[in-house]
């Protein structure tokens, strides 16, 4: 049965049926549409168009799909082409000719555009919760070990530094901002495209307000041409989405190198790596190589809607079926990533010996060494000659700067041409502070700032996200 078939002869060519058929992929959609139906079949009620018995009766009807669905029962009838045609005809199945009254003053193209909005409502809402499941795997790392020294780095080469905990929590404040993201796009998108009809409005007094309510929208659509052919709301969760991804690969490349014998910083449990089929010896972080590699299609996926979008006219093309796949792959890909990342990081082994030996490598002290001549009066340029002729010295003795005796770092003050004052230079105490502050706990507490590494502000931060995750 074709639902639009009346000016048409003949048959469909199969290889157009095949070509434009969608149900495979859109009966994703069965419940937002049947959700959908009933508030449409209420504003009809509403404006008259159907006696109280009608709407009864179609309600009914629909509910009784409704339960199909989700006992996973209703059969799919390809030949139906997508999944509004199906549920019509089951309807139908169901009351009989009444169901062919479902459709007045309503087209698929704002019940598709309805409908997607109410999927990617419920679906931002699951992935919200993912993402929560993620920052208090983080958090929970970071509360067994987060106590932990670690080389904090730039440029990929040692730099300064830094608690494990803190460097968790980066990760935790990127995630807030991806779930912020998720939430402004789910906000933006929660306005009711229906009774915009095919391009031009319903031809009926239909209350658009009253069913965008019923639904759970916040508003209706301000203009039936951009209702029904816009994705924006698309395009900006594939964003959100692929953002997430890219946040969660940085992540994954470094459980990655971490894991690798030659950092030995972490080890992933048994459950979340494989092995080789010819190496007997390897143990291979999989999980997160894979999020990796999935976030890449995640970007194409943004990259492909908006390219898909760029030429489009108004109002709704059929290119707009293919807004689908992108969106449901990647929201899938992101969800599952999240729970794989969550129980990998939830089930890490950390090793804090081999990472506070990495970060007495480098000389990754040499920055607070320079603060601590520095709160000594001594200009930071000067200061940092200072401290970069001491790692020369350092570097060519084979010790750290903390090794450095006292004429060491006497000859050094005394050879800068940069007004370093005397009493300061001959100062007994002077050497000894600063090799307190070439020590890795010294490095970490003068870095005592909001949003610093020092151990009372990492204390803070994490309790602050403790309380807010509740872990």
């Amino acid at each position: 049965m074709r639902l639009w078939g009346g000016r048409f002869e003949g048959t469909t060519d199969e290889r157009v049926a095949d070509f434009t058929r969608s149900i495979e992929l859109d009966r994703a959609l069965a419940i937002d549409d049947i959700a959908g139906s009933i508030a449409h079949v209420h504003g009809l009620g509403r404006a008259g168009l159907l006696a109280d018995d009608e709407v009864a009766a179609i309600v009914a009807g629909l509910e009784g799909l409704r339960g199909e669905v989700r006992a996973g029962t209703i059969v799919w009838d390809p030949a139906l082409e997508d999944v509004h045609m199906n549920l019509e005809a089951a309807l139908r199945a169901r009351i009989g000719a009444l169901a062919g009254r479902l459709h007045t003053g309503r087209s698929r193209n704002d019940q598709v555009a309805t409908d997607l909005r109410l999927w990617l409502r419920r679906t931002i809402d699951g992935l919200d919760g993912a993402i929560l499941g993620m920052e208090r795997a983080l958090v929970g790392l970071a509360v067994r070990d987060g106590e932990a020294v670690m080389p904090g780095t730039t440029h990929i080469q040692p730099a300064q530094p830094v608690l494990l905990a803190h460097h968790l929590l980066a990760y935790v404040e990127m995630l807030e901002r991806d779930r912020g993201r998720l939430a402004d796009c789910r906000r933006r998108a929660n306005v009711s495209p229906l009774g915009s009809g095919a391009l031009a409005g319903a031809g009926y007094p239909l209350d658009r307000e009253a069913t965008a309510k019923e639904l759970g929208f916040d508003g209706v659509t301000a203009n039936s041409l951009d209702a029904v052919s816009d994705r924006d709301f698309v395009v900006e969760a594939l964003a959100a989405i692929a953002l997430c991804m890219v946040h969660l690969s940085r992540l994954a490349e470094e459980i990655t190198w971490w894991s690798n014998p030659r950092f030995g910083f972490v080890r992933a449990a048994d459950s979340f790596s494989t092995g080789s089929s010819m190496m007997p010896n390897k143990k291979n972080p999989d999980p997160a190589e894979l999020v990796r590699g999935r976030a890449a299609r995640v970007i194409g996926s943004l990259t492909g809607m908006l390219a898909l979008l760029k030429g489009l006219p108004l109002a709704y093309q059929r290119d707009l079926q293919e807004d689908k796949p992108p969106l449901f792959e990647a929201a899938a890909t992101l969800e599952a990533s999240l729970g794989v990342m969550a129980g990998m990081i939830s089930t890490l082994t950390v090793d804090r010996e081999r990472m506070r030996a990495a970060a007495g490598e480098g000389y990754v002290t040499a920055t607070a060494v320079a603060d601590a001549l520095v709160r000594r009066g001594v200009a930071f340029r000067a200061a940092h000659h200072v401290v970069g002729t001491l790692v020369a010295e350092a570097e060519r003795s084979g010790v750290g700067l903390e090794a450095l005796d006292d004429a060491t770092i006497a000859a050094a003050l005394a050879a800068s041409d940069d007004g370093i004052a005397f009493t300061i230079m001959g100062d007994a105490a002077l050497p000894g502070e600063l090799r307190a502050a070439a020590g890795l706990d010294g490095a970490l507490a003068g870095c005592d700032v909001v949003g610093g590494t020092a151990p009372r502000r990492v204390a803070a931060a994490l309790a602050v996200a403790r309380a807010r995750l509740g872990v």
